[in-house]
């Protein structure tokens, strides 16, 4: 991927992706950029243009093979193979996410679930047992786990931010409400429900 790409563009591609596979469920074959377009509420120009940065992956007029595009943009986002995810937290929301299906053939598997309660620990969730923070750096060189997942309250997620950068994550989808420290070769993603629903309050009369 060249360098040059503006990350909001990378941003887009997953959404892409979705819809894409979406209209290949129910059996579409061929779509355009003004059909996916109307479906994300993005212009039919930028999608052109965003997928412009990869190679030309349709004909005007003719439009897009949906099954093509879709392999195409599973190896730039780099999810045509499974990567194992680390969860490190097992409360409320770790839980649901170790119970959560929708990582299942999207080019995501969670691999283990590590948390500090005595009360947790050795405790099964879904198909997980889980296991105490002092195994996660074993554990993660041992599967040579590239990712992980933080659901940890938001005091003690620099601490394990840390320790996950040692172990060798490199990528970091962080549900802690805060911000993290990271070196310059660790990419980190924030989701917050409470902000997007700020974000969106303001819209609201």
């Amino acid at each position: 991927m060249p360098p040059t790409i503006p990350d909001i563009v990378i941003g887009r591609l997953p959404l892409y992706l979705r819809a894409l596979t979406r209209l290949a469920q129910e059996g579409q074959q061929v779509t355009s950029s003004h059909e996916l377009g109307q479906r994300l509420g993005i212009s039919s120009a930028q999608i052109r243009k965003d997928l412009s940065h990869f190679g030309g992956f349709g004909k005007q007029g003719t439009g897009y093979q949906i099954p093509y595009l879709v392999e195409q943009l599973k190896q730039v986002l780099k999810v045509n193979r499974e990567w194992e995810v680390a969860l490190v937290g097992a409360g409320d929301l770790g839980s649901a996410l170790a119970h959560y299906r929708g990582f299942v053939n999207r080019g995501f598997r969670i691999a283990c679930v590590f948390d500090n309660s005595p009360d947790k620990i050795g405790k099964t969730i879904g198909e997980f047992v889980v296991q105490p923070t002092e195994k996660l750096a074993e554990v993660i060189r041992e599967h040579n786990i590239k990712i992980a997942m933080l659901a940890v309250p938001a005091e003690h997620a620099q601490d394990v931010t840390d320790e996950l950068v040692a172990a060798g994550i490199q990528g970091i989808l962080n549900y802690a409400p805060i911000n993290i420290n990271v070196p310059e070769n660790v990419r980190v993603q924030y989701i917050d429900p409470v902000v997007q629903l700020q974000r969106m309050t303001y819209y609201i009369p």
